[in-house]
């Protein structure tokens, strides 16, 4: 069995572990601070820990759970994709996507994805397993100890990786209370956004909860055929279930939903369709970003032209459904939306 990586345990549990060792309880605090907020890579980096108790928290835990396996640069420097191999010798691939005032890192959930959506190619070779806290957890930490090592930190997060996070809800809310805990990382909540194919359950939950972290639902249809084959979740929980549970979200939260609207040529672009979905929406506090399809040698998707995509925009708006095309971003490095998976590396 591999040793538990050190952000699987929270502060009471490092504590213990200390007690058990004969050592105060005030170094938890200490190697907290070394695992969440410094650019070390190793427990041996820890110095203002005794020599012993740093062997000793090297033979007994993992100081990450991730090995990074390759790392490519998109061309305008400004995504970075981070190949990680995990303890099992599965891979999952997250992302740093910087912008002018933030750094926004995009992390996976599952090795694989049972869903198969089309869209998307990190359910074409299957599901494989949850991922653990601390194996979410490492991926962001991961880009924050390059970002900090250049003065910067990480401000975002979206769970918009490889599987499904609300299949996998628990250890995906331990890692957000790891990024927004003021003691760690200390990222505002409102920065933290969950992506899911629409599982009402999870919606349930994520609106029970007191951090105000964002809900983004993957559409892509207006109706329930389209939606069928588009997002087979939909087979499971239809559009009148899903929106529902949108509603009932928001009338809980207070907070809006946003919904990512994947735009195909041919297939889900027609005026009728925004008319369609403006119809859906309506009333609904929520927001819209559309996205031009990213290529995949899995499907023949391509994306409408400019001027189809503006005419679909501007229909929403006439029905009064707030949108936005969101800028591509990382399609040089296949680090573009649903364009993830588990690689051999």
């Amino acid at each position: 069995m591999p040793k538990v990586s050190i952000t699987e345990l929270t502060q009471k549990d490092i504590e213990d572990v200390l007690t058990q060792w004969g050592e105060p309880k005030y170094r938890a605090k200490q190697i907290l601070d070394w695992v969440y907020r410094k650019p070390v890579t190793d427990f041996s980096s820890m110095g203002n820990l005794p020599p012993g108790l740093r062997e000793k928290l090297d033979s007994e835990f993992m100081f990450q759970s991730l090995a990074l396996v390759t790392q490519e640069k998109s061309r305008d420097g400004n995504t970075i994709k981070s190949l990680f191999r995990l303890h099992d010798g599965h891979t999952i691939e997250s992302v740093l996507m910087s912008y002018e005032k933030r750094q926004t890192v995009c992390v996976s959930s599952q090795v694989g994805c049972a869903f198969g959506c089309p869209l998307c190619v990190t359910g074409a070779s299957g599901f494989e397993r949850n991922l653990t806290p601390a194996e979410i957890t490492d991926q962001v930490l991961f880009f924050s100890r390059q970002l900090k090592a250049k003065g910067k930190s990480v401000t975002n997060v979206v769970f918009m990786g490889m599987g499904e996070p609300m299949v996998n809800f628990e250890a995906v809310w331990r890692a957000i209370e790891n990024f927004t805990s003021s003691s760690l990382l200390g990222i505002g909540a409102r920065h933290i956004t969950i992506s899911t194919a629409g599982i009402p359950q999870g919606i349930k939950k994520l609106g029970t909860k007191k951090l105000q972290v964002g809900l983004a639902v993957s559409l892509h249809a207006p109706d329930n055929e389209l939606r069928d084959n588009l997002v087979p979740p939909n087979r499971m929980y239809p559009l009148e279930v899903l929106i529902s549970a949108c509603k009932k979200y928001v009338e809980a939260t207070n907070r809006r939903v946003s919904f990512e609207y994947v735009i195909i040529r041919n297939v889900n672009d027609s005026v009728q369709q925004a008319i369609e979905l403006g119809n859906l929406l309506r009333g609904l506090n929520c927001f819209v970003n559309i996205i031009p399809v990213n290529p995949s040698v899995h499907n023949e998707f391509a994306p409408p032209g400019r001027v189809k995509i503006q005419s679909f925009s501007e229909t929403l708006e006439h029905h009064h459904v707030p949108n936005t095309v969101r800028m591509k971003r990382g399609l040089d490095i296949d680090a573009g939306c649903g364009q993830l998976r588990e690689r051999k590396g």
